[in-house]
């Protein structure tokens, strides 16, 4: 996959694209409803006999036109979402930087400057895609704003459980840390990735070494609590538990949120090594002990309920949505 990035005022220096069937969105998440999207447009490449696309744009808008929130956490960082999308067989992926100078684009300059001159001669977007200023676009609006250059396909709303399969949903899920409904959603677990650091090595004291995970600002993460997780080091996933919090036991007044790992069956120094951790079920609320001894005994009992629920997992989390 091509993976093009895009600066407003455009300047294409005649890199001569091939006809292109593109999907068009934010795509956070690279959820279910989004792979529809993508999908279609991979399908309607494959049958007109073009390439496919999706054009996607970064920073979130909210960060640009938001008059308060200047920090947008995702479901998909930008690299994340890079690869969700190589991984469905895309040919081209346009990033857009979005600032309010592109923002302020009328929607027929929009279509004229970012789809048009791209050589595209298919358009697929969902049926709530808005674009130029103030979202005055929509694919309502997209057939005169195509001036005839281009086709186009608008994909209904997915639903699951009777609700919409949307971005707004999937966060909310995490931010709950309800993160054992997300594979319904995303059509895949819930990830984040970061980078192994020294913590206080307490955990090997007592017999359950961690890994200490300094989790990428990017990312959403779960709430305080414990959960079934899985871990990926180098090329090997490992089954494990996973603390999100402040180690209430051992510090009074600690405030920074830290993500730690017990990895089952694995006992090498990782320090500095990128990992990625693969959200489960959530365990139980953190809490404060009395002493050691009660903490390992609870530490004993969340490894057992998560080895249980590894054992137990079934490809019922992954079935399809109703279409």
């Amino acid at each position: 996959m091509e993976v093009i990035k895009l600066n407003y005022p455009l300047n294409l220096n005649k890199i001569g694209l091939p006809p292109l069937s593109m999907a068009l969105g934010y795509f956070d998440g690279v959820h279910r409803g989004h792979q529809k999207v993508i999908l279609e447009a991979k399908q309607q490449a494959d049958q007109k006999g073009l390439l496919s696309a999706v054009m996607t744009f970064d920073p979130h808008p909210s960060v640009v036109l938001g008059k308060s929130e200047k920090h947008v956490q995702y479901i998909t960082p930008i690299a994340d979402k890079i690869n969700l999308i190589e991984a469905i067989g895309i040919d081209y992926l346009f990033i857009v930087h979005f600032t309010s100078e592109f923002a302020n684009l009328l929607p027929q300059e929009f279509i004229d400057q970012y789809v048009i001159d791209l050589n595209v001669k298919h358009v697929v977007a969902g049926f709530d895609f808005s674009y130029g200023r103030m979202g005055k676009g929509t694919m309502e609006t997209l057939p005169f704003h195509s001036r005839e250059k281009f086709n186009f396909t608008v994909v209904e709303k997915l639903t699951c459980g009777a609700e919409k399969v949307s971005s707004t949903r999937i966060r909310q899920f995490i931010r709950e840390g309800n993160t054992v409904e997300l594979p319904g959603l995303l059509g895949r677990f819930y990830i984040t990735a970061g980078e192994v650091i020294h913590g206080d090595k307490r955990g090997r004291t007592i017999g359950f070494p961690t890994a200490n995970v300094e989790t990428f600002d990017e990312y959403i993460l779960p709430p305080l609590g414990v959960y079934a997780v899985r871990i990926k080091i180098g090329e090997n996933w490992y089954e494990g538990v996973c603390n999100v919090g402040t180690k209430p036991t051992f510090n009074m007044d600690a405030f920074r949120v830290s993500v730690e790992v017990n990895v089952f069956h694995f006992d090498q120094s990782i320090y500095g090594e990128h990992v990625i951790v693969e959200w489960h079920k959530y365990l139980r609320k953190e809490q404060k002990f009395s002493g050691i001894e009660e903490l390992v005994s609870q530490i004993e009992r969340d490894k057992q309920n998560a080895i249980q629920y590894f054992n137990k997992i079934d490809k019922h989390l992954l079935n399809d949505c109703e279409k």
